[in-house]
């Protein structure tokens, strides 16, 4: 994957203010009260930032959680895993592979086949449609 490095000047300015805020400072979105949580039309899921697909509305599922979920990225490379200990617990964050911004955290309480959850922040992404 072909890195997209900006500074967080460039991305400040280039973004929202509450998509950078997500994206480029680890933020989140209050649950339930967000673009994507109730959001069910078929398309693809894309990085904010840098519009590089990330999830199908095809691996979508209500997990309940208030933030949408899917059960895998559209593929392995397109998003990258790295330990979070903010907050005082350990959890695992998802950041874009292309440009590294912050979408949100995978679990291991999803549906089969993986049990995994890619628990996403909508300011974090953008939708298309099919």
């Amino acid at each position: 994957m072909e890195k997209l490095i900006r500074s967080k000047d460039d991305w400040r300015r280039l973004l929202p203010l509450d998509h950078f805020r997500i994206l480029f400072e680890d933020g989140t979105e209050p649950a339930f009260r967000n673009e994507y949580d109730d959001f069910w039309e078929a398309g693809t899921y894309r990085c904010y930032a840098c519009d590089l697909p990330l999830f199908s509305s095809s691996s979508k599922f209500h997990s309940g959680t208030g933030w949408p979920s899917f059960g895998q990225p559209v593929s392995p490379d397109a998003v990258e895993e790295h330990k979070d200990r903010s907050f005082f617990m350990t959890r695992t964050a998802v950041v874009c592979a292309r440009c590294g911004g912050h979408l949100g955290h995978v679990f291991g309480d999803g549906p089969a086949p993986a049990g995994l959850r890619y628990c996403m922040n909508s300011g974090a992404l953008k939708f298309v449609p099919e």
